[in-house]
Formats: C-alpha cells, structure tokens, sequence
C-alpha cells in the first residue's frame, strides 16, 4: 500500500508503520475475539466473524471517534504538545 501513495506525499518507513501495525492490532484482536467466542458458542465461526466485523466498523469507529475527540480536546486544554494525533515528532 505504501507503494500506491505519490512519492511527493509517501510517509517515511516509521510512520508508514507505526499507521499500519495499528491495524494489525486491531485484526488480530478481532481474530481472536472470534476463536475465543466461537469456542464458548459452538457457532459458526464465519458468521461470528460477520458479526464482529461488523460491530467493529459501526460501534467500534463511533467509539474510536468519541475517545479521539474527547482525548484531543483534554491535550489541547493541558497543551501537551508531544501527545497531539498524527504528530510523530
């Protein structure tokens, strides 16, 4: 994917991948949130997968937005300036 942005606008490696193994994280959570449940349900583990899927890309980004917020706005009220979101020094 880094490959596909413009080279005039390409992040350098570290952001590339600080960016990316956040994502990382998130799947593999969800991963094994998905086994984990699909042990206690005995039920499909596709259609759990649906399941979590979902709920991570309406609950979870409604979450992620609300925390973001309310975490940006307490850093710009303390001026905390090395915590600021996507400022990577």
């Amino acid at each position: 994917k880094r490959f596909r942005e413009p080279k005039h606008e390409r992040r350098p490696w570290k952001i590339w991948f600080l960016d990316t193994s956040k994502q990382a994280i998130g799947m593999l959570f969800i991963h094994f949130a998905n086994v984990y449940l699909s042990d206690l349900t005995e039920e499909d583990p596709c259609s759990l997968y649906l399941i979590n899927f979902l709920l991570d890309a309406t609950l979870g980004m409604l979450l992620i937005y609300i925390g973001i917020r309310a975490v940006s706005s307490i850093v710009e009220w303390q001026q905390w300036e090395s915590l600021r979101f996507g400022e990577y020094g």
